[in-house]
């Protein structure tokens, strides 16, 4: 689908409407709905998704359909389509439009240097799924191949492309940067020799197409960052931890199911919660198993879904310095909501 990578604007543009929420952000950091009912639960609350609803977020399905969010004490969590202009979990977070978010270091970096006291308290991506997305029969494998390549790079990508550059040491002038709109078909018909997409829907669509494709994931490149990251409000952290290590919980489960069974989360996305989105079930299914890999790594395996390792922290915010984004770990990372979470049901980590 190309229209899953057009999210990539995400990166750049999640500051929209920002600056207009930051008071509010420190005097009423949560969503009025999102405040506890009681002694007796959590109340209702409301998510807000980096995108639209598509497989990415089966975990969040998971958990409604199967009840964990109740479980764990809300009455409801509503997710939030995201992807237009103005809807980042950011500006959402300063103006109470939503409790808790996805979102990326990327994004979420610049607003807490710009004075949002937001934190990042989980990653459900341990590997951001931006690659560099080629063909086997002229293949893109390292970062040293894109020297004399032509690659479609969108101007709202601008950011990591440079990082990418400066990471690897290459000059801009060695690569040819062509303007491109998520049209894989720049790549099947030699008009490019790679672009930059994501590698959970773009090799998906040109195997789906006919074509064998190669793909660099930028987190492989030395550029390692995270993704689907939950963002919270400070004032949430400090005020309301029972509340968001429930809601950390119920996630657990969630995704815990959604990694177990791709074909039940892309029939979740095609069916039930995407289903005004015209998802391809099979298409779906393919990026589940795609997804995995970035969720799913050693460290996950046995630390739990959603930690970082201090290394990974240390990585993000090297990645982050190369985006030209300069922020201490403790600025940006709290993972001891998670530690908490473990520590008191060490069950639910992957078996």
């Amino acid at each position: 689908m190309a229209t899953f990578d057009r999210r990539a604007f995400l990166w750049t543009t999640g500051l929209a409407g920002l600056a207009l929420g930051l008071a509010a952000c420190g005097d009423n950091g949560t969503a009025t709905s999102g405040s506890s009912s009681g002694g007796d639960g959590f109340g209702a609350v409301k998510l807000q998704l980096s995108w639209k609803k598509n497989v990415e977020f089966a975990g969040e399905y998971f958990a409604d359909t199967n009840g964990y969010y109740k479980a764990a004490g809300f009455t409801q969590v509503e997710l939030l389509s995201g992807g237009g202009s103005g809807t980042s979990v950011e500006s959402g977070l300063a103006t109470g439009r939503c409790w808790a978010g996805l979102s990326a270091p990327t994004i979420t970096a610049p607003a807490v240097l710009q004075g949002a006291p937001l934190k990042i308290v989980g990653a459900t991506f341990q590997k951001n799924p931006f690659a560099i997305i080629s063909l086997s029969k002229n293949p893109i494998k390292e970062a040293k191949d894109l020297a004399g390549k032509r690659i479609g790079v969108q101007d709202s990508n601008e950011l990591v492309w440079n990082a990418l550059l400066k990471a690897n040491g290459l000059d801009a002038s060695s690569v040819t940067r062509v303007p491109f709109q998520s049209d894989p078909s720049m790549l099947t018909s030699g008009q490019l020799d790679g672009y930059v997409g994501f590698v959970t829907s773009g090799p998906v669509n040109l195997r789906m197409q006919g074509h064998d494709p190669e793909y660099l994931l930028l987190s492989d490149a030395g550029l390692p960052l995270v993704a689907e990251t939950f963002t919270v409000t400070q004032e949430t952290i400090d005020n309301e931890r029972d509340k968001l290590k429930a809601f950390l919980t119920a996630e657990i489960k969630g995704w815990k199911d959604a990694v177990a069974d791709p074909a039940k989360s892309a029939e979740l996305a095609a069916t039930v919660y995407g289903k005004d989105q015209n998802l391809d079930v099979k298409e779906q299914t393919e990026e589940a198993k795609m997804q995995n890999e970035l969720v799913v790594t050693p460290d996950v395996k046995q630390n739990g879904l959603f930690t970082m390792t201090p290394e990974l922290i240390e990585q993000n915010i090297a990645s982050l310095a190369k985006a030209g984004l300069n922020i201490k770990a403790e600025q940006l990372f709290d993972l001891s909501i998670l530690d908490e979470v473990y520590q008191a049901d060490p069950s639910l980590k992957l078996s």
